[in-house]
């Protein structure tokens, strides 16, 4: 599969996500397993992004980091886990 077809097939699902979307009306309690499992499935995603950047599978790699980086600020922005990017410098 080329970049664009990669790329572009993310994006359908994307939109088709957003489109369909629906808020859960019940409050939703995450407590610490699932905050670690969500935490494990990132850890899954970069050994999959190291795996295929070995592999020099680029695209699938970015693919794979990008889903990582999402879960954590996913995580980060609901307020159960504290962290901030490396900044360009710290690098």
């Amino acid at each position: 599969m080329s970049l664009k077809e990669l790329t572009s097939k993310y994006i359908r699902n994307s939109d088709k996500v957003l489109a369909e979307i629906k808020l859960v009306t019940d409050v939703v309690v995450i407590d610490e397993e699932k905050i670690m499992g969500i935490i494990e499935s990132a850890k899954q995603y970069l050994d999959d992004a190291k795996y295929y950047e070995k592999q020099d599978k680029l695209e699938t790699s970015l693919v794979s980091v990008s889903y990582c980086e999402g879960l954590l600020d996913a995580l980060r922005l609901l307020g159960v886990v504290e962290f901030s990017w490396p900044s360009v410098k710290q690098k």
